[in-house]
């Protein structure tokens, strides 16, 4: 019995450590199904085709977690283009103290900021680069094409600061073209004087087309659209002078404003037929608010001139308006009417019912000056229907005021008769009228 128990072998409920568990059929078994099946190509792939790892970069990481304006710097630096980084930089600074500067309250703090608008990013490093590349090889006259180029992508009105900084580097960069007699320059002293004349700058923008002009006279350089750019030229440094002059009458300094005037119009005299007829008209009317009427009646018959050569309709009306004003502050009030009725002839001619109305309000007005009360009337009745088609309610009140007045000195003659008569019928008519107003509702000028 004790021998039994002590030859009875140990068993043990854990394996050693030390000892791996050999492996079983079942395991083996499933191993080799795994492999085989390994083997065996994937119905989804080609069996050519074999797995690939794709590696990721930091430039790939970079384009993810930075933003847009930080990777087109990094780009420009490693492609070279340092002076391109600078610029590019240098706005984008200048965008955001601007910004800071106009404060949260400002209009330039709700818009969108440069750096949130990739396009414009994008575009911005693509031809400032082109621009570096090619001042590098001394080819201004890519330089200058790109610069414009990115003057005329920032057209929005969110974008005029940058237009106006493209507009100065194209200038700068045209001044270094010698082999086109200047033609290039003159193009980027046209579009900075557009600039300057549309913000009011009024001095420097005189200046540009001043040198925009000096460079195309004498030349027969056209645009793209095939005009002429001397008549560009004339027609803006005109009104440039224009609105120089308009300044000087408003604050009545009426001899400056002449000069400047006149300047204008021996410059339009260079250009185009219509701009000169503009700019006699322009000369008159300041010689009409001097008083000087036989003068401006010379410009207004040079402005005749041309608008009928012209076939300019609307304008030859505006002409005989003014000869007609000149006309009445002599005293000539015959040939005032005469070229007032061809005003309205005009006016009707051409459906231009705001010219007719006012046509007949003037001459309405001086048949009631000169006692024509009938057609006086008649006159203020037309305007009346007039202002009322046009639905203005200024207009119709003012023709139905000069109405009620006219008929009112048209029955003056007729009630103070009555009156100073003293007679029984007279009374009896005075208080039929007074009942009924018939009589005098309906004056003896529109009884048949």
């Amino acid at each position: 019995m004790a021998s039994a128990v002590l030859n009875r072998q140990k068993t043990r409920f854990l394996p050693a450590i030390d000892q791996r568990a050999a492996p079983s059929n079942n395991k083996l078994l499933h191993r080799s199904r795994l492999k085989e099946k390994s083997k065996l190509p994937d119905p989804d792939f080609p069996e050519n085709e074999k797995s690939q790892t794709t590696t990721i970069t930091e430039d790939d990481i970079a384009r993810f977690r930075k933003p847009v304006h930080h990777n087109l710097c990094v780009s420009m630096l490693r492609e070279g283009f340092h002076r391109s980084f600078e610029e590019f930089f240098s706005l984008l600074q200048r965008w955001k103290a601007s910004r800071l500067v106009a404060g949260e309250d400002s209009a330039l703090w709700q818009q969108r900021p440069l750096e949130e608008q990739p396009h414009k990013l994008e575009t911005l490093k693509e031809l400032l680069t082109r621009a570096e590349s090619a001042e590098r090889s001394n080819q201004y006259v890519e330089v200058y094409e790109n610069y414009l180029a990115l003057a005329k992508f920032f057209s929005e009105p969110d974008d005029r600061w940058l237009q106006h900084h493209f507009c100065k580097l194209s200038l700068l960069s045209a001044c270094k073209v010698k082999m086109d007699s200047g033609k290039r320059e003159a193009e980027a002293n046209a579009h900075i004087g557009q600039l300057y004349l549309e913000q009011g700058d009024l001095e420097l923008a005189q200046e540009h087309y001043e040198m925009f002009h000096h460079l195309v006279v004498g030349r027969t350089w056209q645009d793209e659209s095939g005009c002429p750019l001397l008549s560009r030229a004339c027609e803006g440094l005109w009104r440039v002078y224009t609105l120089q002059a308009q300044r000087q009458l408003q604050n009545k300094d009426y001899s400056p404003a002449i000069h400047i005037l006149t300047k204008a119009y021996d410059v339009a005299k260079q250009g185009d037929r219509k701009i000169e007829g503009e700019a006699a008209y322009r000369v008159a009317l300041a010689y009409q608010s001097f008083g000087d009427h036989r003068t401006a009646k010379q410009f207004l018959n040079t402005f005749v001139e041309i608008s009928t050569a012209l076939e300019d309709t609307a304008s030859l009306g505006r002409a005989y308006k003014a000869i007609a004003q000149s006309l009445e502050s002599e005293g000539k009030l015959n040939e005032t009417i005469q070229y007032l009725q061809k005003y309205a002839e005009i006016s009707e001619e051409i459906n231009q019912d705001q010219g007719l109305q006012d046509a007949c309000m003037c001459l309405g007005s001086i048949q009631s000056s000169r006692g024509e009360y009938v057609s006086a009337c008649e006159y203020f009745i037309r305007a009346y229907e007039i202002a009322c088609d046009l639905g203005s309610v200024p207009l119709l009140q003012k023709a139905q005021v000069s109405l009620g007045i006219t008929r009112a000195h048209s029955m003056l003659r007729t009630y103070s008769s009555l009156v100073a008569n003293n007679e029984p019928q007279s009374l009896l008519t005075l208080i039929r009228w007074k009942e009924t107003r018939e009589e005098f509702h309906k004056p003896p000028y529109e009884k048949k």
